[in-house]
């Protein structure tokens, strides 16, 4: 079956491209096709569902073994966990404060979260990480005394819920170089009904949305001499972008390591980046995190039935972080379009692609051999940039500044508004689209940003068509 589905759109691609490049005449002004690109998850690339659960399928070819792997993790990823005790003992051990039942709860579809849409929204899909001043030993913030490294919403009966947090926009008015009008929404946070008393008058507060959960153990195996190749710290070439990897804490090995994952690349691997959403998110401990997220304020978490010593065993945090890793990233349709290629060229052009850089190669060395050299089109480096005061929420995570962010990967953008129902962009979902988060961008990305928006206007719905076609 995947030999056939591999084949068929091997002679889809090659009917499509050959008729768009019969039709084009004249390319000038257009991108150049690259071999590939139409497969950004190369041989891995989900090519068979490409609608509401195009985020669903397993890498096109995964093994007989870590096929069985993948739909078992896909189990414990999709449903929810209850309270301990349980008579269904391998999901019990819920909270005691959480902020979802599971992790589909956030990644719906395994696609991507999103802030309140209206007053009095629950937060679903999104999180306030909580921290105060300094660094702890290994370089991690310090979680806010009182309430620990995130707020969590929810709990189990007779444990107090921490608070409710909620949000408010501002509406901040722009226009273009032609004079054609924009307005972007600044979010403020507030959290209210603080069940164990006042916080820290230093917390900081990070709002970040569930990000889509697709690549990431192609993302994994790329390979760390690629991502120092990348980064250029004291902008050595003059071109005013200077990424930086950031070093962080592997609980695995006890030593740093290069971090990838997050909103900040504050995660080492797609083991640790599970085994923290599971503690911090849902409240289940794992061999990686054996403690609850009680603080010495909290006697009433401290004092729930645990639901295991860890409540998710080894066997079964390795079916998920399997299902994880071989989540497919879905195949492009309009990656020949002339707008799109019109629009892929100017991405390049103003600076676009200086941090979302369009494709590498996956290195040889993971335990997965679906993720070995593949060719693949993310759109990051995986690395930190400035992104200006404006983005910035002031909370140092490991070497990342609170003006940094590590450029997030652009594949199966044009599947959000179709699994997700949204097209909220950027670490908390402020931005409505594409160009509103373009618009956005500061520090490092301002000369891009402005030169977008010095762009006639075909132009720039040139590029956003190609970003969307991603």
């Amino acid at each position: 079956m995947l030999l056939l589905r591999s084949s068929y759109w091997a002679l889809f691609v090659g009917f499509s491209l050959q008729c768009t490049l019969a039709a084009c005449g004249d390319t000038s002004g257009l991108a150049a096709l690259e071999p590939g690109e139409e497969t950004p998850g190369g041989e891995t690339t989900n090519t068979l569902l490409l609608g509401a659960n195009a985020f669903t399928m397993p890498a096109d070819n995964i093994t007989d073994e870590h096929e069985a792997l993948f739909f078992s993790g896909n189990s414990f990823f999709n449903q929810s966990w209850v309270q301990a005790p349980s008579s269904t003992e391998s999901r019990d051990g819920l909270g005691p404060l959480f902020n979802a039942r599971s992790c589909a709860a956030c990644h719906f579809k395994d696609g991507r979260g999103r802030p309140p849409l209206e007053t009095g929204e629950a937060f679903m899909g999104i999180l306030l990480r909580l921290s105060v001043e300094g660094q702890g030993p290994n370089g991690e913030p310090i979680a806010e005394p009182t309430y620990g490294g995130q707020l969590q919403p929810f709990s189990i009966p007779n444990v107090a819920e921490e608070g409710t947090p909620s949000v408010e926009y501002t509406e901040i008015r722009g226009e273009f170089s032609d004079g054609e009008a924009y307005t972007l929404l600044s979010p403020r946070y507030t959290i209210s009904n603080l069940a164990y008393g006042p916080m820290s008058n230093q917390v900081k507060r990070s709002p970040r949305v569930a990000p889509a959960v697709i690549g990431l153990g192609l993302l994994e195996a790329i390979g760390e001499d690629r991502l120092a190749e990348l980064e250029d710290p004291d902008d050595a070439d003059g071109d005013g972008i200077s990424g930086r990897i950031n070093r962080v804490w592997d609980v695995t090995t006890e030593q740093l390591a290069i971090g990838r994952f997050g909103w900040k690349a504050e995660q080492p691997s797609v083991r640790q980046q599970s085994a923290g959403a599971f503690v911090g998110d849902m409240g289940i401990t794992s061999s990686l995190f054996p403690s609850q997220n009680c603080t010495s304020s909290q006697t009433d978490c401290g004092d729930a039935i645990s639901g295991g010593d860890p409540e998710i065993p080894d066997r079964l945090l390795d079916r998920v972080e399997t299902y994880a890793r071989l989540l497919a990233v879905p195949a492009r349709q309009r990656f020949d379009d002339e707008t799109v290629l019109r629009g892929k060229l100017l991405f390049s052009d103003i600076g676009c692609a200086s941090c979302h850089t369009p494709s590498h190669q996956t290195g040889s060395e993971s335990d997965l051999p679906e993720v070995r050299d593949q060719t693949i089109w993310p759109y990051t480096d995986l690395l930190l940039h400035d992104m200006g005061e404006e983005l910035s929420d002031e909370r140092p995570t490991f070497g990342a500044s609170g003006r940094e962010w590590r450029t997030p990967p652009l594949w199966g953008l044009r599947f959000y508004k179709i699994v997700n129902d949204h097209d909220r962009l950027l670490h908390d979902g402020r931005a409505r689209g594409v160009t509103e988060a373009i618009l956005w961008h500061g520090g490092e990305s301002e000369k891009a940003r402005e030169a977008f928006r010095h762009l006639p206007v075909d132009d720039r719905q040139a590029l956003v068509q190609f970003v969307e076609s991603l």
